[in-house]
């Protein structure tokens, strides 16, 4: 039996800061506002597990979400890492096809499914609201698929690091906060743990990085890291 939510009450919380609701119309954010509540979980925790019933939707707040599927064999394939701003639990059949666990301590503001669905009948504005956020999950597993499928492991962990880049929230941010573990990045990226770490080493001594702690990576170079995340640079790694 998974943890329980630390704390869940009532929202309190800015509704510009949700992605759900943002451009939304104001009688639709104050529904929206209504409908939900704030959850927090502690590292390690788990918000949902691979087969639960899908009740509910979530927005990360504030932290990191890891999620994986457990492979027949019992080995784990993460599946992504979200921040804040990003949705989950949007599953079609009504059933969760991969645990969510938290990295980080996290806040999320959590919506009951069914509440949902007769916002998106009452609102047809927030509806596509919904839409965009699934079209961006798509392209995010389509970019999944060709990070597993064609790259070299240099490739894919600079790859990675542009990646988790990308997802600070600044654009072209280099300061990078990386608060899962080598073995979480390993079993992202399709790669064993003592790749991840020979392709980080080479890559600090390039000089394409600098990792000031083993959660605080920098970009020393980015457009050579963009080269070889692209397969443009020869690597002997």
């Amino acid at each position: 039996m998974y943890a329980q939510a630390v704390s869940a009450t009532p929202a309190r919380i800015d509704p510009s800061r949700l992605a759900i609701g943002r451009g939304l119309e104001r009688q639709t954010t104050t529904s929206l506002m209504a409908i939900s509540s704030l959850q927090k979980k502690g590292p390690g925790e788990t918000l949902f597990a691979e087969g639960d019933e899908a009740d509910s939707v979530y927005e990360i707040v504030l932290g990191t979400v890891r999620l994986y599927k457990l492979l027949p064999d019992g080995r784990r394939l993460i599946t992504g890492f979200l921040s804040a701003g990003k949705l989950l639990g949007l599953a079609p059949e009504g059933v969760c096809i991969y645990t969510a666990e938290a990295v980080t301590n996290v806040t999320l503001c959590r919506y009951k499914r069914t509440a949902l669905e007769r916002l998106m009948d009452e609102a047809p504005g927030f509806a596509k609201r919904l839409l965009s956020v699934a079209s961006h999950e798509l392209r995010a597993a389509q970019d999944q698929m060709l990070l597993l499928g064609r790259k070299t492991a240099a490739e894919k962990v600079a790859s990675f690091l542009l990646m988790m880049a990308e997802g600070q929230g600044e654009e072209d941010a280099d300061e990078l906060d990386v608060p899962m573990t080598r073995n979480d990045i390993a079993d992202y990226l399709g790669l064993t743990i003592e790749t991840v770490c020979r392709v980080l080493s080479k890559l600090k001594q390039d000089k394409l990085i600098a990792c000031e702690s083993k959660s605080h990576i920098r970009i020393c170079d980015r457009d050579r890291l963009e080269e070889l995340a692209s397969g443009e640079t020869d690597t002997d790694l």
